[in-house]
This record gives C-alpha cells, structure tokens and sequence, in this order.
C-alpha cells in the first residue's frame, strides 16, 4: 500500500518546489511567462515570508504540492488563505492527492480562523472545474481579475 503524508516545505525543498511550479506552467501552456530560479523563490518564501507551500510525499517522493498565501477581507474582517497553485504530477494524479492537498489547505483555513479560502482557475480547464465544484467551491462569475504586470508597474512606478 501507498504511504502518502502531506508536510510543510522547508528551506531545502525551494528546489523542489520550483520544479513543479515548472510543472504546473507547463501544464497551464505558460512556460514562457516564469522569471526567477529556485534561489529566488527561497528568498521570497524564506527569507521574505510571501508564501508559503506543503508537499505531497508518496514513500518518501514528493509528487505534488500547493502553494498558498494569507490576504485579507475587509468585509469578513479576517484574513483569508489563497491558493495560488496546486499540482500533482502527472503519473500520481487519479489517487486522491490532489484532494488530500486542497483538503488540508482547507482545514488549516480554518483552524486559523481564515473566513474564507480562494483560487482562480483557468477556464479551458475543465477536469480542475469539475474537481473544484465537487468539493463544493463556488465559481465567483460575477468577478473578472484585473492585473498590472511589470510594465505598467514600472511605468506608475516612476
């Protein structure tokens, strides 16, 4: 029988962690748009505190992950936990890991008193779609994201 244990990531995991971020680029056909390395991502999730993620083990093998972050509500005035990727390799998906990730995220949201735990979802991607809604998450439809990326900051920035 599979062993699975999900762990908190540490320092010497940023490798790890930056690979599957790779992964899930990929996964997303957004490869091109990744900047920075593994010393990078150690800096801002270790040294800086932005973010934050847990690893999904099978024997030992990290085959998954979720990288989350605290923002905060102004209406439930509490803070709330986002989920900014979630995934699972490809030859271990179809276990349950997935779930067992998004469940713990889900529970520690609550145990700290999180009001409310959030995602986005591109929406080409439906088997995602469907494993978010059988949890019971609601698609927030009446809601577009906006973003300014590098050149628009630069350019407000001076």
């Amino acid at each position: 029988m599979d062993s699975f244990i999900i762990r908190q990531a540490s320092r010497e995991d940023a490798g790890t962690v930056f690979r599957f971020i790779q992964g899930i680029a990929e996964y997303e056909h957004m490869s091109d748009q990744i900047e920075g390395d593994a010393s990078d991502l150690e800096r801002t999730m270790f040294d800086l505190g932005q973010a934050q993620a847990i690893l999904g083990e099978e024997n030992g093998v990290p085959v998954g992950f979720a990288l989350y972050f605290y923002n905060y509500s102004t209406f439930k005035v509490k803070r709330g936990l986002y989920l900014e990727d979630l995934f699972v390799l490809p030859e271990y998906r179809g276990k349950g890991y997935g779930k067992k990730l998004l469940l713990y995220l889900a529970k520690l949201a609550h145990q700290q008193g999180c009001g409310r735990m959030e995602w986005c979802c591109l929406d080409w991607n439906t088997p995602s779609i469907g494993f978010y809604k059988s949890l019971g998450a609601v698609p927030m439809s009446e809601w577009t994201t906006y973003r300014l990326n590098g050149e628009q900051l630069a350019f407000y920035g001076k």
